[in-house]
């Protein structure tokens, strides 16, 4: 029996835990990728300050406890933000310019929430869909994505509507438990 737990913030504590880090990286890599795009950042900056976050999170998550009434995503976008001016710092110094702050727009308002979310929840459904059969994703990803009905994906599948329910609960269970707390 596998007595991993479930949420990836309590196995990313163990900095050995190869499957929980190339489960985060996989999750969040394009998601860091996209921040520094809309902050304008350039590519090869951009490779740096990926780099950087994750050196970062691989220090920080062993020590790492959850606190629900604090935000994880404005964590993460408190080191992007950071490791980028140092970035923009060393450039600027090694150009012989004095550091100023870079004033990056804060596009948080519009765009920070709504984009981690829908973000997160794509790329963790791309990641996981390797761990279940094929027809216990599809049965689930027709009911939610789709709005198909159980009893017409049932009949596709050959199956039982109690069955496409039971792989529709398996599948959301898991990426519940896959994400608890970085949604919040």
């Amino acid at each position: 029996m596998d007595t991993t737990p479930s949420s990836l913030f309590v196995r990313l504590r163990e900095p050995a835990n190869q499957e929980a880090w190339t489960r985060f990286v996989r999750l969040y890599t394009p998601l860091l990728y996209t921040w520094a795009n809309r902050a304008g950042v350039q590519r090869s900056e951009a490779d740096d300050l990926v780099q950087d976050v994750f050196a970062v999170l691989v220090q920080k998550m062993p020590a790492f406890e959850y606190d629900r009434t604090k935000s994880f995503r404005g964590w993460l976008r408190t080191v992007a933000l950071h490791k980028w001016r140092e970035i923009k710092r060393r450039r600027a110094l090694a150009a012989g310019a004095l550091a100023e702050e870079p004033a990056l727009p804060d596009p948080a308002e519009e765009f920070w929430d709504q984009e981690y979310r829908e973000h997160v929840l794509r790329r963790a459904l791309d990641i996981m869909r390797v761990d279940f059969p094929e027809k216990t994703w599809q049965a689930c990803w027709q009911t939610v994505m789709e709005g198909k009905s159980a009893a017409a994906i049932a009949a596709d599948q050959g199956t039982t509507v109690g069955a496409v329910h039971a792989a529709k609960f398996r599948v959301l269970t898991r990426l519940r438990q896959e994400l608890a707390g970085m949604l919040e």
